[in-house]
């Protein structure tokens, strides 16, 4: 008698009614059309999560994370992937310039481009291969985080437990993974889901930690695949699995809903703020204020109500910013930003900015309303009312914040974005890199980043 693989048992004794979510979630992933308009816009998010990556080198967290790394090993040799894929990851999500896609609440460029651009790097893959990997893992990570419920985000960071999955996704198309071997990679991926909000009473650096986490975690997990190393399959629905675990209002059944979807790629945003994601439709009708404010100064405004979301306070209900890094994630210090300056850019969340912005951060109130809490998370809006002294009121309103599908910037303001940051990281031939990654679309080699 023959010994039959794991494997061989597996594809034998399942009936369809058996399979898991996982494996539902590949067969769907593995089996959407690609066109020629999907790897455009693939080209497009991995450049921007390229020019985050390398501006977050400028900043303190990422020297910490460089100086890590270089005292890793000698300095004329390549990290392997799997640290590669990490470093990336969490340089990305430094700056709170990368992408978000809205119904899951995901970063999912900083988790599965780092992933894929390690990999794809270390086994020089054709820049075609790369982008179906970034569609693949992109709507891994989003289809999961779609499914969690909002609960699960009220203590845990979405990107951060649902990132492994995108990872992985990403991986396994690039190592070549069968259908089966990537259900292991996704199950070990999602056995490693982790990261906690309590950062943000201290604005700890564990947000970068955890995107590059997520990278690692669900390229590893891909790599031992390969190997044979199996995961468990019912990682998501089982009875001591992540929804069980970590989701108490998880809808399982919108992991594979719609599958004929465009890509969720498509459905994500751009930020053209540098700041959390929360803050961003206030900021842009703050902006419109501003301009309708004209001549008033500050001093001529009484108060300020902000209408949003529950997640936004949960999130960014902070009066008082002592940091760059606290006031990127306080809807008072951003709103009052806006108002009081031309530019909502880095410098708007400095020393002095934050100095010359807290009065009028003092006054601004926020509160969950309607439409805004209803319509979350399939839109991020808000409402900024300005009364002033006078007794004249001023409002303005967003359904969508700028960078939304539905108000998408242009490619000409989303090169223009990365050029910006890529100058902000000291990379001394910007165009090489975006000429370089854009070429991507039409199958060019991956351009030499000089991470280290």
């Amino acid at each position: 008698m023959s010994v039959q693989s794991a494997e061989q048992v597996r594809n034998t004794s399942k009936t369809v009614a058996d399979a898991s979510l996982t494996e539902g979630l590949v067969k769907l992933i593995r089996g959407k059309p690609i066109a020629q308009a999907d790897l455009d816009a693939a080209a497009m998010f991995t450049l921007d999560a390229i020019a985050n990556i390398l501006a977050g080198r400028n900043s303190e967290p990422g020297k910490v994370m460089l100086n890590w790394a270089r005292s890793k090993g000698a300095s004329n040799v390549a990290p392997d992937a799997d640290r590669m894929a990490f470093l990336m990851g969490g340089l990305c999500h430094i700056l709170e310039t990368d992408d978000l896609h809205r119904e899951s609440v995901v970063h999912p460029g900083c988790v599965v481009v780092p992933a894929a651009w390690a990999l794809g790097e270390e086994r020089y893959v054709s820049g075609r291969a790369l982008l179906q990997s970034v569609l693949h893992g992109f709507e891994a990570t989003t289809r999961v985080g779609m499914a969690v419920g909002a609960a699960h985000y009220r203590i845990w960071h979405n990107t951060a437990t649902c990132g492994p999955y995108g990872s992985a996704m990403a991986a396994a198309a690039l190592l070549g993974l069968t259908d089966e071997q990537t259900v292991d990679a996704l199950g070990n991926a999602g056995s490693q889901s982790a990261g906690l909000w309590q950062f943000l009473e201290t604005g700890a650096m564990t947000k970068h930690l955890h995107a590059g986490h997520a990278a690692e975690a669900g390229l590893k997990a891909a790599e031992l695949a390969a190997f044979g190393f199996s995961g468990p399959p019912r990682i998501l629905e089982g009875e001591k699995g992540f929804f069980r675990a970590a989701c108490p209002d998880a809808v399982p059944s919108a992991v594979l809903a719609d599958p004929d979807a465009p890509w969720q790629l498509l459905r994500t945003s751009i930020k053209p703020w540098p700041s959390c994601r929360h803050t961003h439709p206030a900021i842009d009708a703050a902006e419109e204020l501003r301009v309708r404010l004209g001549a008033c100064g500050e001093d001529a405004i009484r108060t300020i109500e902000v209408g949003t979301y529950q997640a936004a306070l949960d999130v960014c209900d902070r009066p008082v910013a002592t940091s760059d890094y606290e006031a990127k994630f306080s809807l008072q210090h951003a709103v009052a930003a806006a108002l009081l300056y031309p530019k909502v850019d880095f410098a708007a969340f400095g020393a002095e900015a934050r100095t010359r912005c807290a009065a009028l951060a003092l006054r601004v109130r926020i509160a969950a309303e309607e439409p805004y809490r209803s319509t979350y998370p399939r839109a991020w809006g808000s409402q900024v009312r300005v009364m002033l002294a006078d007794g004249t009121e001023l409002a303005a309103a967003r359904t969508n914040a700028k960078g939304d599908p539905e108000a998408p910037l242009s490619s000409d303001d989303m090169v223009a974005k990365a050029r910006m940051l890529l100058v902000h990281g000291g990379v001394r031939e910007p165009e090489r890199i975006i000429d370089g990654v854009l070429r991507l679309a039409a199958n060019g080699a991956l351009p030499e980043l000089s991470l280290l």
